[in-house]
């Protein structure tokens, strides 16, 4: 018999990657250049756990999904007009700041507490699903630390794929070097898992979907508790786009050879 899941995915919203990201100083820290301007995404990491997460929960009937994202009101209200049609989902919003800057270890503190808060959860029966890596808070320790303020030891990273069984255990397949998986076996939840890309491609828009949720994504929005976020200790000198560095070596009337000749040094072949 399928087991009712409770699933929790943390994911973040960052600026389309599409757009000139340009970091600057301003009064509270560094930040990037008209922030609030930029047309927002859902994080990429963190939606390939959301698709993971959705159809785990698809395969076994009574399970609850529930996207925990924290960031300014208007920007989640932007993005969840896409996210909206694609999965069914419950939204617990956090209005907090975004970016590359904040503390991770402060935004886990929030976002551990949000969970905590949620109606009808159970932390015994908790799958926390989140992306390996991040395009906004790429530390790569935010979703370890939400797992321990939560008491959930039983961590993986970089996963690509999860079995559940009918007794409630379950096999992570979890990258390792090498191009290998790891195989590990759990019998039984709670547990945290980072994803990688998964195995499952972005799901088409379903408006029937995004109606659905919009009804309960709303008010959600209306109700979303305000942080601030602590630096603790974090102290940024400066915040600088890379200096490009180019070396151009002009020569004229070189033959084919000696043209092929230097490629080839240059390449160490």
């Amino acid at each position: 018999m399928p087991t009712p899941l409770q699933i929790v995915v943390c994911a973040g919203i960052v600026p389309d990657p599409l757009q000139t990201l340009e970091p600057v100083m301003t009064a509270t820290g560094p930040g990037l250049k008209n922030e609030m301007m930029l047309p927002a995404v859902l994080d990429p990491w963190a939606a390939s756990a959301l698709y993971e997460a959705a159809a785990l929960a698809q395969k076994n009937p009574g399970s609850k999904l529930w996207l925990l994202s924290l960031g300014p009101k208007g920007k989640l209200q932007q993005v969840m007009m896409t996210i909206a049609q694609k999965v069914a989902i419950e939204l617990v919003p956090v209005d907090g700041p975004i970016g590359g800057f904040p503390d991770a270890h402060s935004t886990a503190a929030a976002l551990a507490e949000a969970i905590q808060a949620i109606p009808g959860i159970d932390l015994a029966r908790l799958f926390l699903f989140g992306g390996w890596e991040s395009a906004s808070r790429g530390a790569g320790v935010t979703l370890q630390l939400i797992g321990e303020r939560l008491g959930i030891t039983e961590q993986f990273q970089g996963v690509d794929q999860i079995t559940l069984a009918d007794n409630g255990s379950f096999e992570v397949l979890e990258r390792v070097e090498g191009g290998k998986h790891q195989v590990s076996v759990c019998s039984s939840t709670p547990a945290v898992l980072g994803w990688a890309t998964g195995n499952l491609a972005e799901p088409r828009n379903n408006p029937q979907i995004g109606m659905m949720n919009m009804r309960t994504v709303m008010p959600a929005l209306q109700r979303a508790k305000s942080v601030q976020l602590d630096a603790n200790t974090l102290n940024y000198a400066s915040a600088n786009l890379p200096q490009q560095v180019r070396q151009t070596q002009v020569e004229k009337n070189m033959s084919p050879a000696a043209i092929a000749a230097e490629l080839v040094a240059w390449m160490g072949l």
